[in-house]
């Protein structure tokens, strides 16, 4: 995956962010479901800016930005901003 994959994953995770918080209350919301998807989204999406962002630091350390992961959803909720 590439910086380019992964600004077109935050991309598409933003517009469904954008949709599920422009639905009308109730809207196809079954038992909870959209505040579930929500938060899933939120999470995924601090997990892809946690990948760009080690990755562009590996390219200017001289590192290869190939070696960055993907950290877990608890440790990257984790972190104070």
């Amino acid at each position: 995956m590439n910086d380019q994959d992964i600004l077109a994953r935050i991309q598409a995770l933003v517009e469904e962010e954008h949709t599920l918080r422009d639905a009308a209350p109730g809207e196809g919301d079954q038992g909870g479901d959209r505040q579930s998807r929500l938060r899933r989204v939120e999470e995924q999406l601090d997990q892809c800016w946690d990948l760009l962002r080690q990755r562009r630091a590996k390219e200017d350390a001289g590192e290869s930005p190939q070696e960055a992961e993907a950290r877990p959803i608890d440790q990257v909720e984790g972190y104070r901003q």
